[in-house]
């Protein structure tokens, strides 16, 4: 092995030859470590696979990724890489990664300013700019700006995790772009790194002092000589080419980068919609717009999809600022989705008439009375339409003046793209000619004959997009792994490209170019492109900058990138169809990366947020799972059992196996879980990690030798039941300072929970309240029955916390119900969180069993803690051999519906200070009507409650209380509850016990109680 390589090892599982670092640029990453590069490089196998995908359906490995702290990191790279020796390395800058085209996919060296490129450097709301750097979230941006009263208008799907490089490298757009426009029509300045290693900026120049630089002997002048050539001598040509639509060619805008009015000269309009092909943009000065203080949605109704497109023109006319549209696949998917109960309200469906389309008119304003008119206008004239003319398909319209409402029905228009991921069966919706323009007047016909071109296919697809702009997002279905499929994809590219071209429009009206760039040619004719290859050629003349995307260096023999380069499905159909089946919540990730949402109060991905590493969220995971599925297909492991063979007889077949085993690297990033289980219910397609996690923890487990703190975890619930008989005697054996200090160094465990004195068997006992096994429970008088609530125990609360069984048992008797205490069998919530499935699956039989028994008795099961109660119904039914004839309730729920006519007997005192709720992550996501539930609840006795939004509190279980886990767990903890919850004269209510202990810990002065011990402390 060479020195560079034991700096910067290729880790593969089992030392693949064709995973490994060329040579080249393992000498150019050991040189660039010499060289003291400010920032991180990542030459791991995982680390590479985090930069091989986008959103797209294509893959592509990278040498390395550089993470760079500085702009002068940056020019470093590119500086070192003009050695002769380093000639040959090629790069391309990274930011959010959500593009569906393959943008920023490259076989060199990936950028990736999306680490720490976060700086808002300068905001100037007198003259509505802001400086920022490249790697700051389109979100994270306006939340900047916001205190101002301005935005960064462009809004995107992925508004949430797409970077501001992002979209100025892909020149993005979105909704209201016929109001807001491009993402360059507000550039007013960037900085960019030369592939030289000069800075250079560019905004608005005279015709006379572009002139000027051009007269430099610099690369910038340089320049500056090609712009003046191409741009003003040619601007007949570009003028004739050009179409006049709203979405106007992205790739080197030729047509705006001079403006012959003005006589300005503008090489940001070159920049933007490069795709990274001609420097690395580092920083951008950029307009802000006055965020309008009126807005209404009217959603209009059709009856079928054909209808809403052709009525689009009529809405653009009523003077709207974005007209969208959905069609009845997607409208479908968000029916069965988290999200539709958020919605549902505003789009209630037509009495005698199904709603297959929806266009959603949206108005803003500055001023209230202009907005009102601009309504009335458009529903007076719906009115007229649906009354007099029926056969234009309009049904119906809901006027939505509720701003919140109004976020959450774009919540679900921005979901759509991820939603189409969770279509049915093998084939899955997938962008590769979906951002087509047309002008607006055209899309209907247009669209008609698109959805022949699949007809003829027999394929499904879904349908959303911009109508006003004439861009509809088109995804037909396709199995990636299928090759026939993948040929299909080619033959419809084609098509569709020469649809686009009949119907004067253009092939990436939103989404960019990437491995669509083999149509440039056709569309600009040979006369532009040859422009663009000289624009291309100055910048760039060796090709080295995402090479073979957009256009090729004049002059040279490169290639274009093509359609039909190497896609996901490749290697995924590598993997046998029934590990594809075992795994399917790792192999259905369709690459959307809504888990890298970077609000703190999100559940999705808390790990993610911790770190910043991608390997740490669902898409990181899945893609790690997917690779390692691969790996063990081509060495004949079975990853849906058991490894058939030991650790040992499999290293002594492979010798450098361990040293070089992938196994690891996929164990760091399932270990970086917190088993919240968000990304089950958030995910669009429901990558569910902890499930997946527990499989591969499982198999690992089988080739290395465990922790021993495992084996606490694994068995801390009948050890917890053991002690619990005596617990002052238990907490004096596990908490003497003795007993701490072997838990944190043999175990690496701190700050656990002392058991409750007294238990909740002595406080049953002592109150002669019902404490019964499922067999004991039968024996009872069917009438006294009748009058049960059975509490189906868990190990938290029945073992740390019986104080709040005690409060729920007080609670259900003076509302006239009778409280058991069912025996405890289990739950076995961390044994599958740990992998221990055999332990596992044991006692979801044991436990499922006596739930099943419960069960047939008809009367109500109440569970207090979510994360196990949801174990109970969603774990269980992967594991158990028996049926789930059961259901367990939470708390709320079961109170929610028998409070109304009961809640008489109690008498609530008024509180003194606020309250506020946090549920637990599991069940916000899982069960997002829960804190509804608790507001109606508390509103019984007309209380106030006040609901945080929240993401992962840090604990998670046994999460929070692993030693090498602190910095994370703090960290979550101060994103998104330490404020909140250190507010004067606010008490705080939490559902999850790990959330109260988290507080407990992390907090000097507060403390959180269950709702539930709220309730029972302050009844009369």
């Amino acid at each position: 092995m060479t020195k560079s390589e034991q700096v910067l090892p290729a880790y593969t599982a089992f030392e693949r030859r064709e995973t490994r670092i060329e040579s080249v640029y393992q000498g150019y990453l050991l040189a660039l470590e010499q060289a003291g590069f400010d920032g991180d490089i990542d030459g791991s196998y995982s680390g590479r696979l985090m930069a091989a995908t986008d959103n797209s359906v294509y893959q592509q490995l990278p040498q390395a990724v550089l993470y760079p702290r500085t702009t002068a990191a940056v020019q470093q790279a590119f500086a070192l890489a003009q050695y002769d020796q380093f000639r040959s390395v090629k790069f391309s800058p990274r930011g959010g990664g959500t593009g569906t085209n393959g943008q920023s996919l490259s076989a060199g060296i990936v950028v990736d300013l999306s680490r720490y490129f976060h700086q808002v450097a300068e905001v100037n709301a007198d003259e509505g700019w802001v400086r920022c750097q490249t790697g700051v979230v389109k979100d994270a941006l306006n939340d900047a700006v916001r205190e101002f009263g301005l935005f960064f208008s462009p809004d995107l799907s992925t508004s949430n995790r797409a970077t501001i490089g992002g979209m100025i490298n892909t020149d993005a757009s979105g909704q209201g772009s016929l109001v807001y426009g491009k993402t360059s029509d507000h550039v007013l300045e960037l900085k960019a790194v030369l592939l030289n290693g000069e800075c250079i900026t560019t905004a608005p120049k005279s015709l006379e002092q572009a002139q000027q630089i051009a007269a430099t002997e610099t690369l910038e002048g340089a320049i500056y000589r090609q712009v003046l050539a191409t741009c003003v001598d040619l601007r007949d040509a570009i003028e004739a080419k050009f179409p006049p639509l709203n979405r106007f060619l992205t790739g080197y805008d030729l047509k705006h980068c001079y403006d012959p009015e003005r006589q300005l000269i503008d090489v940001s309009r070159l920049l933007a919609g490069s795709e990274g092909t001609l420097a690395c943009i580092v920083e951008a000065k950029l307009n802000l717009t006055p965020i309008p203080r009126h807005k209404v949605l009217v959603n209009v109704k059709y009856s079928d999809f054909q209808s809403a497109l052709r009525n689009a023109p009529f809405l653009v006319k009523a003077r709207a600022t974005s007209v969208e549209t959905i069609d009845s696949n997607v409208l479908n998917l968000a029916r069965q989705d988290i999200i539709w109960h958020q919605v549902a309200a505003q789009l209630q469906e037509v009495e005698g008439q199904a709603m297959h389309g929806i266009n959603m008119v949206e108005f803003t304003a500055v001023d209230d009375a202009e907005i009102n008119e601009k309504v009335d206008s458009l529903t007076a004239a719906l009115d007229d339409l649906i009354n007099s003319q029926p056969e234009l398909g309009v049904i119906g319209y809901q006027v939505c003046r509720d701003a919140s409402s109004i976020q959450t029905i774009y919540a679900m228009r921005k979901k759509a793209v991820g939603l189409l991921g969770a279509t049915r069966g093998r084939r899955k919706p997938v962008a590769f000619a979906e951002d087509t323009a047309v002008p607006p007047e055209n899309l209907a016909d247009f669209i008609a004959e698109f959805r022949a071109i699949l007809n003829s296919y027999e394929l499904h697809y879904g349908m959303f997009g911009h109508v006003d702009a004439g861009v509809l997002h088109v995804r037909p279905a396709l199995d990636m792994t299928d090759p026939e499929d993948e040929v299909l994809l080619r033959q419809i590219s084609d098509r569709v490209a020469a649809l686009t071209a009949k119907y004067g429009g253009l092939m990436w009206g939103e989404h960019g170019k990437g491995y669509r760039s083999e149509y440039a040619p056709s569309f600009f004719g040979d006369e532009l492109y040859g422009e663009l290859q000289k624009i291309k050629a100055v910048f760039d003349p060796d090709n080295r900058l995402n090479p073979g995307k957009i256009c090729t260096p004049f002059g040279t023999t490169a290639k274009l990138v093509s359609v039909d380069a190497t896609k996901r499905g490749y290697f995924d159909r590598q993997i046998p169809i029934e590990v594809r089946d075992d795994y399917a919540a790792a192999m259905n990730c369709n690459g959307n990366g809504l888990c890298f949402n970077y609000a703190a109060d999100s559940a999705m991905c808390p790990s993610f947020k911790a770190t910043g590493d991608r390997r740490n969220s669902p898409k990181g995971r899945a893609t790690l799972i997917r690779e390692w599925l691969r790996l063990n297909a081509e060495h004949k492991f079975d990853a849906t059992g058991f490894p058939q063979q030991g650790r040992f007889e499999l290293f002594k077949q492979i010798p450098s196996a361990e040293k070089f085993d992938f196994n690891h690297e996929v164990k760091a990033a399932m270990e970086s879980c917190l088993a919240c289980k968000a990304c089950a219910s958030q995910c669009p397609v429901k990558v569910d990690v902890p499930s997946f996690r527990a499989k591969f923890l499982a198999w690992y487990y089988e080739l290395y030798r465990r922790p021993v703190k495992d084996y606490l975890v694994k068995n801390v619930e009948p050890l917890a039941q053991a002690m619990a008989k005596w617990p002052r005697l238990g907490n004096l054996l596990s908490h003497n300072p003795f007993s701490l200090w072997v838990t944190r160094k043999l175990f690496g465990y701190i700050d656990a929970p002392k058991l409750s004195v007294p238990s909740a068997a002595s406080r049953w006992k002592s109150r002669q309240w019902l404490h019964l096994s499922e067999h004991e429970l039968a024996a009872m008088p069917k009438r006294e029955l009748q009058q049960c609530v059975v509490i189906v125990q868990d190990p938290f609360t029945s073992f740390y916390e019986a104080e709040l069984l005690e409060a729920f048992a007080q609670l259900a008797l003076k509302i006239g119900f009778k409280p058991v205490l069912l025996a405890f069998k289990g739950n076995g919530k961390a044994q599958h969180v740990k992998g221990f499935l055999k332990s596992f699956k044991q006692t979801a039989d044991k436990v499922a069993s006596q739930l099943n028994a419960v069960a047939k008795l008809k009367v109500p099961m109440i569970g207090l803690d979510a994360s196990t109660v949801l174990c109970l119904h969603d774990e269980y039914a992967q594991y158990t051999k028996h049926p789930i004839n059961y259901q367990v309730q939470l708390v709320q729920e079961w109170l929610v519906d028998v409070l109304p006519e009961r809640a008489s007997a109690i008498a609530m005192k008024t509180p003194t200070q606020s309250l506020q709720l946090f549920t637990h992550c599991t069940e916000q996501t899982a069960m997002p009507k829960a804190a509804q539930h608790w507001q109606k609840i508390f509103s019984t006795w007309r209380i106030p409650l006040q609901v945080q939004a929240s993401g992962c509190c840090g604990m998670a279980g046994t999460f929070g209380h692993e030693v090498e886990n602190q910095a994370v767990s703090q960290k979550l903890y101060n994103l998104s509850w330490r404020e909140k919850v250190e507010q004067e004269a606010v008490i705080t209510l939490a559902t999850g016990f790990s959330c109260r202990s988290q507080v407990e810990r992390m907090s000097t002065k507060k403390r959180a109680l269950h709702p539930l011990q709220w309730l029972a402390e302050n009844c009369a």
